[in-house]
């Protein structure tokens, strides 16, 4: 029986072999290791990945899917959690001593940015991520300082990973095809993240990027004075997209 995509979990399915088989390339599995995709829906890159991997993860919140994939694979290959992304704890899948997790996925768009500051949280546990995401989504997290798409997105997951916009995907390549066009990123953490507390972090970059169209001076007033944005090395006459992760990470080591 055919699965109808549902628009409350956000599920667009991948079908495009040309598209699937570059993701898989660009993943490069590995005999051994311990991977987990999120939102496999009707398996078409679980399928090609398993080829290559003795067994893997996958996390569904579909029971309909959930049930399809137990019923496809059996569990020494494909341990199925049913349930949903954003609440499940990814440091509890066993990885060997010395291994880390790899992580893929065609992400929900709905909970994309929502989903990679969950996952962030798990950053040391992890090898790699490949996620498929709205192409926007993509530019702004490997936006530079300076351009329009730099964000608290951008600082934050640049905090955490060295990222890549590996290549663009069109909406032809699904089922049923988005309104927009979908990139594949590569997430690498940083094995030594620049020194900060990540939730004081948050909370600066979050007051900065408030209020975006203001200069940096107003968006933090109350929280840092101008003499504490030179101290960070930031014009106090900055725009919040002008202000490095550097120099953000600088603000928030300084008591405000």
């Amino acid at each position: 029986m055919k699965h109808v995509a549902r628009k409350r979990f956000g599920q667009n399915f991948l079908t495009d072999d040309h598209v699937l088989h570059n993701i898989i390339d660009a993943i490069a599995p590995r005999r051994g290791e311990v991977m987990v995709e999120i939102g496999p829906g009707l398996a078409a890159m679980t399928a090609l990945l398993l080829k290559s991997l003795d067994h893997m993860h996958v996390v569904e919140l579909d029971r309909d899917l959930v049930a399809r994939l137990e019923k496809t694979y059996p569990r020494e290959r494909l341990t199925v959690h049913s349930g949903d992304a954003l609440k499940f704890d990814f440091g509890s899948i066993p990885v060997p001593e010395g291994q880390k997790l790899r992580v893929v996925g065609n992400l929900p768009y709905n909970i994309s940015s929502p989903l990679l500051f969950h996952l962030a949280q798990y950053a040391q546990q992890v090898e790699d991520q490949h996620f498929m995401l709205q192409k926007e989504v993509v530019e702004r997290m490997v936006a530079e300082p300076g351009t329009k798409a730099y964000s608290r997105l951008s600082v934050m997951l640049q905090w955490r990973y060295d990222m890549e916009l590996l290549f663009v995907v069109p909406p032809t390549a699904f089922d049923p095809p988005p309104q927009v066009d979908s990139a594949i990123v590569r997430m690498i953490p940083h094995r030594q993240p620049l020194a900060v507390d990540g939730a004081r972090l948050e909370s600066v970059v979050q007051k900065a990027f408030s209020q975006r169209r203001k200069v940096i001076r107003n968006c933090v007033a109350g929280m840092f004075t101008e003499a504490q944005l030179v101290e960070a090395g930031i014009d106090p006459g900055a725009r919040p997209e002008a202000v490095s992760l550097e120099q953000y990470v600088a603000l928030a080591n300084l008591k405000g």
